[in-house]
C-alpha cells in the first residue's frame, strides 16, 4: 500500500537566520505512523496549492511566536521574536488545506496558527494575562509531563486518544484566546482552562494541540495514536 506523503513545517534556528531547524522527532513520529514525511521550507504563501497538490496530509510545526499584528494586536513585551515568512506561508497552507478538507495536525505554534489563520486570537503572554495560571513553560525535558489537561466528549481528539484526561508536556507561554471560525475548543488544562486542543468537526481531520505528543514516540507514554490519525484520514 502506497504510504501517504505527510508535509512537514520547519522553522528557523534561533541563533542564525540562514538556517532552518526542525526537531527529528516529528519525522520519526510520522514514519512510525506508516506515512511518508516531507519537509517543507518556508516559501510563497501563494504557493500552498502546488505544495498541497503533492501531499496527502500536514503537520505544521512549533516554533516562534506568531506575529500579533495578523490577530489585530500590538505585540506584548514578551513578544521577541516574529517571523513575517513563516507565518505568511503557514497560514497559506492551512487555509487551503481546510479549504481541500486536506487532513492537517496543528502541534504548539501550529495549534496557534490553525486559530489565527480562522480569524481566532491569541493569549500573548500566559504568566501576566492568565490570572491564576499554572507554569505552562517549566525547565523540563521533552518528555517530560507538566500538567493535566481534560479532552472534552463528542470531539474527535477524544476519540482518538480515548481518554477524559491525560498528562502533557507543556513549552509554551502564548495560547488560544478567541476562536477561529468553524473551530470548537476540545481539551482544556484542568488548573487553570488554558485551551489545549481545538478542532474542526466534520473534517477529514483538521485538529490542533497545544503540547508536543512528537516528543513521545520512543517513550513509554503514547501519544502515537494523534499521528496514526493523520496518516489514516490522509489515505
Amino acid at each position: 500500500m502506497r504510504r501517504p506523503v505527510i508535509g512537514i513545517t520547519i522553522g528557523y534556528s534561533t541563533q542564525n537566520h540562514e538556517f532552518f531547524t526542525l526537531r527529528d522527532d516529528y519525522v520519526r513520529a510520522v514514519e512510525k505512523a506508516g506515512g511518508l514525511p516531507l519537509v517543507l521550507v518556508p516559501g510563497r504563501a501563494e504557493d500552498a496549492g502546488d505544495l498541497l497538490s503533492k501531499l496527502d496530509g500536514l503537520l505544521m510545526t512549533g516554533g516562534a511566536d506568531v506575529d500579533p499584528t495578523l490577530y489585530g494586536q500590538e505585540p506584548h513585551e514578551t513578544v521577541t521574536r516574529v517571523i513575517p515568512e513563516r507565518d505568511a506561508f503557514e497560514i497559506g497552507l492551512c487555509r487551503e488545506a481546510l479549504r481541500r478538507d486536506q487532513p492537517l495536525l496543528a502541534i504548539c505554534r501550529g495549534h496557534q496558527v490553525l486559530n489565527v489563520a480562522t480569524g481566532g486570537t491569541l493569549i500573548q503572554d500566559i504568566p501576566s494575562q492568565v490570572s491564576g495560571a499554572r507554569d505552562h513553560d517549566p525547565d523540563r525535558e521533552r518528555w517530560e509531563t507538566a500538567h493535566e489537561v481534560r479532552i472534552l466528549p463528542r470531539t474527535r481528539l477524544r476519540e482518538i486518544l480515548g481518554t477524559e484526561t491525560i498528562d502533557v508536556n507543556s513549552f509554551h507561554h502564548q495560547a488560544v484566546r478567541e476562536l477561529g471560525h468553524g473551530l470548537v475548543v476540545s481539551a482544556a488544562s484542568t488548573a487553570d482552562q488554558v485551551i489545549e486542543g481545538i478542532e474542526a468537526p466534520g473534517r477529514r481531520l483538521a485538529l490542533g494541540v497545544q503540547w508536543h505528543p512528537e516528543a513521545f514516540w520512543d517513550r513509554p507514554e503514547d501519544f502515537q495514536s494523534l499521528f496514526e490519525a493523520l496518516v489514516k484520514a490522509s489515505h
